[in-house]
């Protein structure tokens, strides 16, 4: 099968199309026939090695341990596992798996769903990592209810775009934060205001919000803070730097250590990959509440411009690879 393969971290010049043994799949595993492969912010983590911890974290010290990136598919079900009772092959899946960008990668059970009938294959691709990471951060750690005022700050990203919509979904009254290009891309997705950060600080106007999800952003905690209420929740899902030791995510422990002395509460997580919310997803987006937002799409060969260009934060909403 072809496939993107790194045998070293690097920029985008360490990926190389190649052809690479087909992989096997254990007992509760599925073999995807993987039709497109979603672009996140993760994939250039683990390209890249960087932050440090990346590599302790089971990822493989000196070199990946796995050759070929990619995680978030939406594809056919060639093959499953003697111990898979959900699929059979001929299903229409998406979700989480091992080895995206490739056309065939294996992907565990429990971390696929059934396609949303309404999506394109490409458009399944985008889904699984930035809309559970935007689900648990707003249902479960922001723990958002109808009515608050909720700020989103990086709306215009992959998490941002579906983080938009689903507090809408959940019937908060939501600002979203972005540069003056995309404003009004996340006010057309649904936010009710949209504060444009290269004219506005959304911690100087003096409102507070009930719930603050800052996505990739660098505020400092006492400006993030300023804008949120007494009693509020500030989720940090993630912030970039570009340090090599902890790439921002210093920001996130210290944050967990503040919130023991003060009134606010502040948290950070990391997204639980599982079918269940998958499932929750779906239901989201064939009832037209959530629409998947891809800026550009790229050919399996061009991963390498994908994630480039992803990097270069012009991105509006997701990036999607083609298989």
């Amino acid at each position: 099968m072809k496939a993107i393969v790194q045998d070293t971290y690097g920029s985008t010049d360490v990926l190389e199309l190649r052809e690479f043994e087909r992989p096997g799949i254990a007992v509760d595993e599925v073999l995807v026939r993987v039709r497109a492969a979603g672009v996140d912010r993760g994939v250039w983590h683990l390209m890249t090695g960087l932050p440090y911890p990346v590599r302790l974290a089971g990822y493989g010290f000196r070199a990946p341990k796995t050759s070929v990136p990619g995680s978030d598919l939406a594809g056919i079900v060639e093959a499953v596992g003697n111990a898979v009772t959900r699929f059979q092959p001929g299903d229409e899946v998406f979700g989480i798996g091992k080895g995206a960008f490739a056309e065939y990668a294996p992907a565990l059970e429990s971390k696929l769903a059934s396609k949303p009938a309404n999506l394109t294959f490409e458009h399944a691709a985008t889904v699984p990592v930035s809309g559970l990471t935007a689900l648990q951060g707003l249902r479960d750690h922001g723990r958002v209810e109808q009515g608050q005022k909720v700020l989103i700050i990086g709306a215009s990203g992959g998490v941002g775009t579906f983080a938009v919509q689903l507090a809408k979904a959940f019937d908060a009254e939501v600002t979203g934060v972005c540069s003056t290009a995309k404003v009004d891309m996340v006010r057309t997705i649904g936010a009710d205001h949209v504060i444009d950060y290269t004219r506005e600080d959304f911690a100087s106007g003096g409102q507070r919000f009930d719930m603050i999800l800052d996505i990739g952003g660098n505020a400092p905690l006492s400006r993030l803070r300023r804008a949120l209420a007494p009693k509020g929740t500030l989720v940090i899902v993630g912030g970039e730097t570009g340090g090599r030791w902890l790439g921002g995510y210093d920001r996130q422990l210290r944050a967990v250590l503040l919130s023991r002395f003060v009134g606010q509460d502040l948290r950070t997580f990391i997204c639980s990959e599982n079918a269940d919310d998958l499932l929750v997803l779906k239901e989201f987006i064939e009832a037209g509440e959530i629409t998947p937002v891809v800026d550009r799409a790229y050919l399996l060969r061009e991963a390498a411009q994908a994630i480039g260009y992803l990097e270069q934060g012009h991105a509006r909403g997701k990036v999607v690879i083609t298989v």
